[in-house]
């Protein structure tokens, strides 16, 4: 058990109470998009609703006691591939085959390289500022982008192998030209104005799930050496920041129209690896079902470090039981203290545009619901 102190307010991300980011697109941001995509909307024209839906956003986001607010990823299609298709030198491309979920399957969309990894700007940044005029002084406006290591995972797809190792036949150049890129992103979005940055990251979720593990070693891959390049090269990227860029990140385990990916595990195959990660101020990780595994993984966390605990699922509309929810709270306390520990759904409510099998009052009901408890704990 460790040894526990009291209640302490939270005045810096993550807070106590918090999300992963993303939300339920709204019918009039649906429709503008279809209309663009079929040609009767301008591009112009779908900003100005995006904007629109963007500022109720971050008002319904002030008025249900978020402390750090997103805009929600209302202009992005996917979480992680239109971050990628921004940066010099890669393309998006169609493909045979979707992402795989337990009954489901996703768009069949990747990034692809067509020449050396580089960054000359990107259009996230104004999107930044435009969520942070939105947002004000009272919220802290965060913005979320996939990790590094996601990208590199995202290249070394089956079906982009050959395209990756055309352009780098160098592993070493290629790992270096992604940190140079998002150093260069991350730096971009601090002058823009940004304090509060986070990663989002499924390779972990990978590499802890029995099933992907297995395929691995029947690869002839060895997990622990392909965790310690993502761990090096997130490790890079999020190394030497100004010390007031907040730097958090979020582990992922699939969250597509309401399902998850893989089989499961717990954290404990790369828990020392993923957080051995020093200038991580924070984890978001999800703990909402048995897939997680429990919570002796955080033992490892530093002392500097705070966990988010995912233990609402953004993935339907029912409340969690609160019982359920505090005894598990506890649980966690006998191996983090409990003033390293925040609340959150367990991902977000849409990380593709598709969006989750819940109601929008749903999706707000949660989060009060979150909020209640949080105040409860931490009074």
């Amino acid at each position: 058990m460790t040894t526990q102190t009291e209640p302490k307010k939270r005045t810096v991300s993550p807070f106590r109470y918090d999300i992963v980011g993303s939300f339920l697109r709204p019918k009039a941001l649906k429709e503008a998009r279809l209309k663009f995509q079929s040609g009767e909307m301008t591009a112009g024209q779908l900003k100005e609703v995006e904007d629109a839906e963007i500022v109720k956003l971050v008002r319904k986001q002030k008025e249900v006691g978020l402390q750090a607010v997103t805009d929600g990823e209302f202009r992005r299609s996917w979480w992680h591939l239109d971050f990628f298709w921004g940066l010099d030198g890669v393309e998006r491309t169609i493909i045979d085959q979707g992402y795989q979920f337990n009954g489901a399957e996703s768009r069949p969309e990747t990034a692809r390289l067509t020449g050396k990894i580089r960054y000359s700007g990107h259009p996230f940044v104004s999107h930044f500022a435009f969520l942070k005029e939105a947002a004000g002084d009272d919220v802290v406006a965060r913005q979320s982008i996939p990790a590094a290591a996601q990208f590199l995972f995202e290249l070394d797809r089956a079906e982009n192998q050959e395209s990756t190792k055309a352009v780098y036949p160098n592993r070493e150049e290629l790992v270096s030209d992604i940190a140079k890129a998002y150093k260069a992103a991350i730096l971009d979005f601090y002058e823009a104005g940004c304090r509060s940055l986070q990663f989002d990251d499924c390779t972990w979720g990978a590499l802890c799930d029995e099933q992907f593990m297995a395929f691995m070693k029947q690869a002839g891959m060895d997990v622990a050496e392909y965790a310690n390049e993502f761990a090096k090269l997130n490790g890079e990227v999020v190394s030497g920041l100004p010390d007031d860029l907040v730097v958090t990140t979020h582990v992922c385990r699939g969250n597509y129209v309401s399902t998850y990916a893989g089989v499961g595990g717990g954290y404990e195959p790369i828990a020392q690896t993923l957080l051995g990660i020093d200038d991580y101020s924070g984890f978001y990780l999800e703990f909402d079902t048995d897939r997680a595994g429990d919570f002796k993984p955080l033992r490892f966390l530093k002392d500097h470090q705070q966990v988010v605990l995912g233990l609402f699922s953004s993935k339907f509309g029912e409340l969690e039981s609160k019982e359920d929810i505090l005894k598990r709270i506890e649980e966690a306390t006998q191996y983090v203290d409990l003033n390293r520990i925040c609340l959150s759904p367990q991902c977000g409510f849409a990380s593709t545009e598709e969006g989750n099998h819940l109601t929008e009052e749903e999706q707000w009901r949660k989060l009060a619901f979150i909020k209640e408890i949080a105040e409860e704990i931490w009074k």
